[in-house]
């Protein structure tokens, strides 16, 4: 009998103990993905700024909304208030230098028949494949069902670009018929399936590269047909 009650509180502990380091390793690569898809966010908005005659503050305005606007969302949805950058100010101040230092090349780049746009648009594919993975692993941190976490990821992932359209006038991609929103539900789809296969990083990499894959063809088509 001893041996049982012994197996019990060592067969939980262990138990406990691996769902801890699991949700210590997701608020770690959460932190640091949203961090890097913030930046790549706010050189999406502060192109769109400038080919839109933004000046700097509108860009830096622009390229806030576009940045955190997804993760706010987010962050309302799950009911985790504050909402994050206002917890940790790591965001802003990683947004704004990099929209002024984009504003100040893409002016001294000057137009080049289209090419801005075309860099805007696959960047904007890397902002989405990431925000997504974001709001994936906030969802899971958070203990939603699997439907919920797909969701969320997609949420993440379109809100900022919508956002940053709709301020400069545009129609959001995730209205058009490019799959916009359907890559970020597939990619989050994706990451759900591969990490009851194998490890986080892998699942990370794997999801990553199809959804960037996935848009970054459908870009191009587009602007094959433009031509």
């Amino acid at each position: 009998m001893q041996n049982i009650f012994s197996f019990i509180i060592f067969y939980f502990t262990k138990k406990y103990t691996k769902e801890n380091k699991l949700e210590v390793s997701l608020s770690y690569l959460t932190t640091w993905l949203t961090i890097l898809a913030t930046m790549v966010m706010a050189i999406t908005a502060a192109i769109q700024g400038v080919r839109q005659n933004f000046d700097p503050f509108g860009v830096v305005v622009l390229a806030i909304v576009t940045s955190v606007g997804g993760g706010s969302l987010r962050d309302l949805l799950i009911g985790s208030t504050p909402v994050f950058w206002l917890v940790d100010m790591t965001y802003i101040a990683t947004v704004v230098p990099t929209a002024l230092i984009t504003y100040i090349m893409v002016n001294a780049y000057g137009q080049r028949g289209g090419k801005r746009l075309a860099f805007l648009q696959y960047l904007d594919a890397i902002g989405l494949a990431l925000f997504t993975l974001v709001g994936v692993q906030s969802a899971l941190i958070a203990n939603l069902p699997s439907l919920s976490v797909i969701v969320l990821g997609c949420v993440t992932g379109v809100a900022g670009g919508m956002f940053r359209d709709m301020l400069c006038g545009l129609q959001p991609a995730i209205l058009k018929q490019d799959l916009y929103a359907t890559i970020s539900l597939i990619g989050g789809l994706i990451y759900l399936v591969l990490i009851e296969y194998t490890d986080e990083t892998l699942s990370l990499v794997v999801s990553f590269l199809c959804m960037l894959t996935f848009r970054s063809i459908i870009v191009y088509n587009n602007r094959l047909k433009e031509n």
